[in-house]
């Protein structure tokens, strides 16, 4: 049986998501180095060192973050495709996904592409761990389709992600509609896929 969450356990959990956002769009904007906890903490209106009432230091404050990411990655694919019915279907369901999470969260892939060598080694292995496994549901979506060797496969999907995450944080156009970017994304991508 579950404990209901008291008032004070839901603020804490709140302040911990907060913290996780602000580090994230800091880490970004400026870099791992570029951080300090004060400027984490200045984000979310704590000193830094009540920072360490949530997380153990900077370090731990960018695993959580490139961890929690990955585990969103491979829950949410996983939850695509899983629901999905054929194998178009079934890629084309992971396609949407990861555009649509890569326009919402272009700061948490510029933070993984930039700083991931900030991470100490249990987070970075588990964040490796993670990405395989996200990998390997792309593949096992895109083998139906396209008959190929295991490594062409994974060539091409890790292909299809560096056009997918690249785009929303190199291109920023006021002109252009997240669904209309959106659109292009995922078109791209399966062809990528699939050329």
């Amino acid at each position: 049986m579950t404990t209901p969450l008291t008032a004070r356990d839901r603020a804490k959990a709140e302040r911990a998501d907060a913290l996780l956002h602000e580090a994230a769009r800091l880490f970004a904007e400026r870099g791992y180095s570029g951080v300090s906890l004060e400027d984490i903490g200045a984000a979310v209106g704590v000193s830094g060192p009540a920072v360490y009432r949530h997380f153990t230091g900077k370090q731990a404050l960018l695993g959580a973050v490139l961890v929690k990411v990955s585990e969103d990655l491979v829950s949410g694919g996983s939850r695509v495709s899983n629901g999905a019915g054929s194998a178009d279907v079934r890629m084309q369901a992971l396609i949407d996904f990861h555009v649509d999470f890569a326009l919402g969260n272009a700061d948490v892939i510029r933070v993984h592409d930039r700083d991931l060598a900030h991470l100490d080694d249990e987070d970075r292995a588990e964040v490796r761990r993670l990405q395989r496994a996200y990998i390997d549901l792309w593949i096992s979506a895109l083998s139906p389709l396209r008959e190929a060797p295991a490594d062409e496969l994974r060539l091409r999907v890790q292909a299809c992600f560096g056009l997918i995450n690249s785009t929303p944080h190199s291109t920023r156009s006021a002109s252009r509609s997240k669904r209309s970017t959106a659109a292009i994304l995922g078109a791209m991508a399966h062809a990528a896929l699939t050329a």
